[in-house]
């Protein structure tokens, strides 16, 4: 979620560029810098910490120049110091960028051997490399920017100046969001329309896979494929409310998309790219003396443990506890001595979780907290806070929070594994490419939602939906019933495949919609014979599987639809989505309120 944005303008940027970081803080960050073209070349202010401190920095140090890019950065490779703040800088190049270069270390290794020389920790200063490299070819910015793109791997967006082009942004967008303003003889660019506001009302918003080459008189976009393409320009309105969903209908819609970008922030701060492992901060345990790992949450975070207990035992090999924080601390459990207990929480208040807390404290156990907002009061009383990068998640019904959620505990699982010896470094080494692919396989399992909208239409007038899932798939299908019930009001429950036949099978009847979420995974041939149960008692299956199963199901009656194939590890996060997507498109059919549907609170702080 860090904030991007850039100016073509008809005279001083700099102090432009400043105000728009200002409306982009709600995006979180710990670093910050702006870089123009001055008197043809490039010219670059960083500071870590606040803006104010890059704010003082140009009071002291200021910068000319009526072309310019500017960000807030999350340290993700690399820790929050100047070297690695953006915007990075090659003598021809300037870039700033969200997300992860998936092959950045291949990338890196390449260009070196050209004898360009890295200055920072970070995968985004190979892009300026890179590009840099390409124009040295003899080839024009636009040239060596479609060159670029077709050798870059991940989930990204990134805006990019040439001291060359003093007439010249470049922009791409692969599932991270990037909006370009037209206004009157000048043109922005921002990883949002909030930063843009203030400046320009029409906003075009690329899509995937585009890149864009903007001047002060327009912008020409190509496709993925390279083809010029339109793209229309929406009509902003100029409030925070509004612009803050871009040009998504609801916030929960905008912050679904957003989910490539926010699991790649999250990534890139537990993911070192040099050493191609999974770095947590210093734990304050040793795994081995470990006797129990208790997981303790509410409602979507519950099922985020759910799914890290499977994790933890197969992986790891460890003993772990998964419990409701509502009825955990009355049942007044012992508990031994050095045991570790993880409680997870978007907000870091839920009033539930937090009393959980206090009693595994009193019991003497070591306390992690898992949340998305680094001062609050799990996080201050833990003895180690683990952080999830969404940024602030508006709408009610959480969906990028889970899906950073699992990414930190997947990656804490990794680390486990590794400090119990159940990981070999090649093992780790595996793993961790898995989840570096996971944002670009979520931008891609995003294409989904025009079939999730179609089928919604049919799920709408129903009264009762079941989920059913087996293994790590157990928990998404709760999950899934669970984002149902919040904003469509369908009754709706989720249930492990198997236990279908020990009661749930009598609730199926003609037209009942199941949705069977089933990865081509060890259990899939069991998962199959439950689905073959609901269709010959009438029900109406819908199957989210990848496209080895797929293959599988030809010639069922089930409606089929394909999630990238992914190993393991990662397949249970991108079947959250198309759930997700399911359950908002639902909603909408139905005219509910999706952000903010009845009864419900972002924030439970009362139990």
């Amino acid at each position: 979620m860090c904030g991007i944005i850039g100016i073509l303008g008809k005279g001083p940027v700099a102090g432009r560029i400043l105000d728009a970081l200002k409306r982009l803080e709600y995006r979180g960050y710990d670093s910050a810098g702006i870089a123009t073209i001055t008197e043809g070349a490039i010219d670059r202010r960083r500071a870590s910490g606040k803006l104010v401190n890059l704010k003082t920095l140009l009071g002291s140090e200021p910068l000319a120049g009526d072309i310019g890019i500017g960000h807030t950065r999350w340290a993700t490779h690399g820790p929050p110091i100047e070297k690695n703040a953006h915007p990075h800088a090659t003598e021809r190049v300037a870039v700033v960028h969200n997300g992860i270069i998936e092959n950045f270390a291949e990338l890196r290794q390449e260009l070196v051997g050209f004898g360009r020389v890295f200055q920072s920790d970070t995968d985004t200063e190979v892009i300026a490399h890179l590009l840099t490299h390409l124009l040295d070819q003899g080839r024009d910015a636009e040239s060596a920017m479609a060159e670029m793109m077709s050798r870059l791997d991940g989930a990204f967006a990134f805006c990019a100046l040439v001291k060359d082009r003093p007439d010249l942004l470049l922009a791409a967008r692969q599932g991270s969001a990037v909006a370009i303003g037209l206004g009157d003889g000048e043109s922005f660019i921002g990883s949002d329309a909030v930063g843009l506001a203030p400046l320009t009302r029409r906003v075009v918003y690329l899509e995937e896979g585009d890149w864009a080459a903007v001047r002060r008189d327009g912008v020409t976009i190509h496709a993925r494929d390279g083809q010029v393409v339109d793209r229309p320009v929406t009509l902003t309105e100029v409030s925070d409310a509004e612009v803050g969903k871009g040009n998504y209908r609801h916030f929960m819609e905008k912050e679904i998309h957003e989910q490539p970008e926010v699991i790649g922030d999250t990534l890139g701060y537990y993911y070192n790219p040099i050493r191609r492992r999974i770095v947590l901060p210093p734990l304050p345990f040793r795994i081995a003396g470990v006797p129990r790992i208790t997981i303790i949450a509410a409602g979507t975070s519950f099922y985020a443990g759910m799914l890290a207990k499977y994790w933890l035992e197969r992986i790891g090999r460890l003993s772990v506890e998964v419990d409701i924080a509502s009825e955990f601390r009355y049942r007044q459990p012992e508990m031994s001595p050095g045991g570790v207990s993880l409680f997870i929480s978007q907000s870091g208040e839920t009033l539930d979780t937090l009393e959980a807390l206090r009693y595994a404290r009193s019991q003497g156990q070591i306390i992690v907290s898992l949340v998305n907002v680094p001062d609050s009061s799990m996080a201050r009383e833990a003895d180690l806070c683990l952080r999830t990068y969404a940024g602030p998640e508006i709408g009610v019904a959480s969906t990028k929070a889970f899906t950073t959620q699992l990414t930190v505990l997947a990656c804490l699982t990794l680390h486990l594994a590794r400090e119990h010896g159940k990981l070999s470094t090649d093992e780790m080494a595996r793993y961790a490419e898995q989840l570096i692919r996971l944002p670009a396989l979520a931008a891609e399992t995003l294409e989904l939602a025009d079939d999730m909208r179609a089928i919604a239409e049919e799920i709408a007038p129903c009264r009762d939906v079941l989920y059913l899932g087996r293994g790590a798939s157990y928990p998404i299908a709760m999950e899934g019933a669970l984002k149902l019930k919040e904003i469509s009001y369908i009754h709706a429950e989720g249930y492990a495949a198997g236990e279908m036949k020990h009661g749930p099978i009598a609730l199926i009847t003609d037209g009942v919609p199941v949705i069977v979420i089933a990865p081509s995974d060890e259990l899939f041939h069991k998962t199959a014979a439950n689905l073959q149960e609901v269709l010959a008692r009438g029900g109406r299956a819908i199957v989210l599987t990848d496209t080895e199963g797929a293959a599988k199901l030809k010639g069922t009656k089930a409606r089929v639809f394909t999630v990238p194939k992914a190993e393991p590890l990662v397949a249970p996060i991108l079947f959250t989505i198309p759930i997700q997507l399911m359950a908002y498109s639902v909603a909408v059919a139905r005219g509910n309120d999706v952000d903010q549907p009845r009864n419900l609170a972002k924030s439970v702080t009362v139990e």
